[in-house]
């Protein structure tokens, strides 16, 4: 038992030195979003309009680096605040048309780069890996949630 767990401990570290790899592999020849405006963008994509402090939770950061991430993606247009209509006190973040467009030329880019990258493995050891990987996430996330 104790082997896997330091498999898995030594493999971690090497993913974790190789995840910029991947980000890298994964930037779009005219579109090059940071990692976290990607994260960033994703998940408004996938979630629709957020609250700051809501995106500041979901990501474990303090709100003042949430504030500066969100300026930036606003800056490049990226994205836009306004008023949510429940609370006025509160701002919203949402995708702008430019926004969406980056998020889907830069996810549909990297998942052309993992399909390289898993080109060699067969489907059902692909599955397999992407339910580990998502238990592995809901695992992290129960024990330390954000």
């Amino acid at each position: 038992m104790g082997d896997a767990r330091q498999r898995i401990e030594q493999h971690l570290t090497m993913l974790f030195r190789r995840a910029q790899r991947v980000h890298i592999l994964g930037a779009h020849e005219e579109i090059d979003l940071e990692r976290s405006a990607y994260a960033i963008l994703c998940r408004l994509d996938d979630e629709g309009p957020q609250r700051l402090g809501a995106l500041a939770m979901a990501f474990g950061l303090d709100p003042s680096t949430i504030t500066r991430q969100v300026q930036a993606l606003e800056r490049a247009g990226l994205a836009s605040r306004s008023t949510d209509a429940r609370d006025r006190r509160v701002s919203l973040l949402a995708l702008t048309e430019s926004g969406l467009a980056a998020v889907h030329a830069t996810r549909q880019h990297r998942r052309d780069q993992l399909n390289q990258l898993f080109e060699d493995w067969p489907e059902d050891k692909l599955s397999d890996f992407a339910e580990l990987l998502e238990r592995f996430n809901d695992s992290i996330e129960r024990i330390n949630p954000q």
